[in-house]
């Protein structure tokens, strides 16, 4: 059907950036929402940012100000700009995705999930 497959992942020191991407590929009819979500050791998974396929955006308060979402509708692939990262957005993070496959309904999708570690 659809795979989202995630990519820019990495160790970066304190106040550095990093750029995700997800790319949808497969049997992708329509996108109507994609977004991050991140899951730290020990914690349960929350939602990092997120867009519409309009382009309404919503963030995190504790990412707000740091991190950028934006979309490329031509290529199905959403990115995430993190900025002055910190030690406490050490986390696996997972691209989400609300899409119409052909031939299917409307489903969530999820990436396989890359590791960002912030440290020094």
């Amino acid at each position: 059907q659809v795979q989202l497959v995630e990519s820019g992942g990495g160790l970066v020191q304190p106040g550095g950036s990093l750029r995700l991407s997800c790319a949808a590929s497969g049997s992708v009819f329509s996108v109507y929402a994609m977004g991050w979500y991140r899951q730290a050791p020990g914690k349960q998974r929350e939602v990092v940012a997120a867009i519409t396929n309009p382009g309404s955006t919503n963030y995190a308060d504790s990412v707000k100000g740091r991190f950028t979402i934006s979309i490329n509708n031509a290529k199905n692939t959403v990115y995430l700009q993190m900025n002055s990262l910190k030690p406490e957005d050490t986390a696996i993070y997972y691209c989400n995705a609300e899409i119409r496959a052909l031939g299917y309904g409307v489903q969530h999708y999820w990436g396989q999930g890359t590791q960002v570690t912030v440290s020094s």
